[in-house]
């Protein structure tokens, strides 16, 4: 493929020069086409406006949190979900309305709960019996009925990596709908004074390429209520919808993805004679990822004959887990000169001590030196989201460019920031 270059050669995103962008904020730095997460959304709320039905897009915030993302989704007029209370003070922080949140999560504390009420989010999303109870209690004591959605597990297993599949029945997400759990909660929900069941939710994993998985799910759902003898204001089919890391993968538009849920339950609203139910999805790393791309400084190689070629950059596993915690792989372009003939294949490796740290298995690169700059693609999901200080390495610095302009949206940690929270021992003086 061809990348977008200026008149030095350098590699751009919405003309903005990433040498340029790695000499004004250092190295790691992921970096963020904002126009390319608006066109992502405003293609999901196409498909749906032009169906004419009920819906609602709620980005999934656990692909990439931060104020500024926020700010973006909250423009572009759709709703959010948050996981924890760390992204729902985030996206409060970032003056995201609270009535356009929903709080999903298999273990949320009572703590968590009691702050979603009080803050007025709009939906939880029920994972457990605990919650259940411990919900009604504090909704009881703030004098408030909460709309709520059961989370189901389907027993409906996606063609992804094991980690990130999350519908088959042995999963440790939502009331399992073959051993009578989900009917169980759903008895419980549905004659509690403080709780508004609006629907069921079931989601069914990550990275996913195929429709067959959502339109099994989404009918399920559906067959699901009908057989409880209750119509859903909502079925909230969930999220993830596959991307392009690399040449291999081959995803659907996300057109598809949302033509094949409506699509059944429009189906199943006639079949049941129902009117019809707001059709929601969680869309989080589609939205993200490929808007993403984190540029590294080139340093050490190491040259095993006939076996292998490394080369070292400035980040690794600490910004990007996710090739060492199961695998993924990526794409890797050389910013300075990207659409250069490549001349070498290598393996990318961070500089963190795990002998697991590598970023892309295989690339195809020119000749490169040391200092050059490094563009890994599709970054925009699980990186910075899933980043952590391993080795006492500081986090990288948050980028946004969009209309030829660019902004710093979250600061570099510093090696103070390390130790700011450390404490002196002093029990053994």
């Amino acid at each position: 493929m061809s990348y977008p270059t200026n008149t030095n050669q350098h590699l751009t995103i919405e003309d903005v020069d990433t040498i340029e962008l790695a000499k004004k904020y250092g190295t790691p730095l992921y970096v963020y086409d904002v126009s390319h997460i608006r066109q992502t959304i405003r293609a999901f709320k196409q498909v749906f406006e032009q169906e004419k039905i009920p819906f609602v897009i709620s980005y999934a915030g656990k692909a990439f949190a931060t104020k500024a993302i926020y700010q973006v989704v909250a423009q572009e007029g759709i709703h959010a979900d948050v996981v924890s209370g760390g992204e729902l003070y985030t996206a409060l922080a970032a003056g995201f309305p609270a009535a356009h949140l929903s709080f999903n999560g298999n273990n949320k504390s009572y703590d968590e709960l009691t702050f979603a009420v009080k803050q007025g989010v709009g939906t939880i999303i029920v994972d457990n019996f605990l919650e259940l109870k411990l919900l009604s209690e504090i909704a009881e004591k703030n004098a408030i009925k909460q709309d709520i959605l059961l989370r189901i597990s389907p027993g409906i297993s996606a063609h992804t990596h094991e980690f990130i599949s999350t519908g088959q029945q042995d999963s440790k997400f939502g009331f399992d709908l073959i051993s009578g759990q989900a009917k169980e909660a759903f008895d419980i929900a549905i004659n509690d004074d403080h709780l508004n069941l609006r629907g069921l939710h079931a989601h069914i994993g990550s990275q996913i390429f195929d429709v067959t998985g959502f339109e099994q799910n989404a009918a399920l759902v559906a067959d699901t209520a009908n057989a409880w003898g209750w119509q859903p204001e909502v079925i909230n089919a969930g999220g993830g919808f596959g991307i392009k890391y690399t040449d291999e993968d081959k995803p659907l538009p996300e057109s598809e993805f949302a033509q094949a849920i409506i699509r059944v339950l429009k189906a199943k609203a006639a079949e049941y004679d129902w009117k019809m139910p707001e059709i929601w999805i969680e869309p989080g790393r589609s939205i993200v990822g490929p808007a993403g791309k984190t540029l590294y400084t080139i340093g050490s190689r190491k040259d095993i004959p006939d076996i292998r070629h490394y080369l070292a950059v400035d980040g690794g596993m600490g910004d990007n887990i996710r090739p060492a915690l199961y695998q993924a792989n990526y794409t890797a372009v050389l910013a300075n000169q990207p659409n250069a003939q490549t001349e070498e294949v290598v393996r990318v490796a961070g500089k963190y001590c795990e002998s697991g740290d590598v970023l892309v298995w295989q690339q195809a690169l020119p000749a490169i030196k040391p200092g050059d700059i490094l563009a890994v693609n599709a970054t925009g999901a699980y990186g910075y989201a899933m980043a952590s200080n391993y080795n006492r390495n500081p986090r990288p610095a948050v980028v946004f460019v969009e209309n030829g302009q660019h902004q710093l949206i979250v600061e570099r940690e510093t090696f103070e920031h390390l130790v700011s929270l450390d404490r002196d021992y002093t029990l053994g003086e």
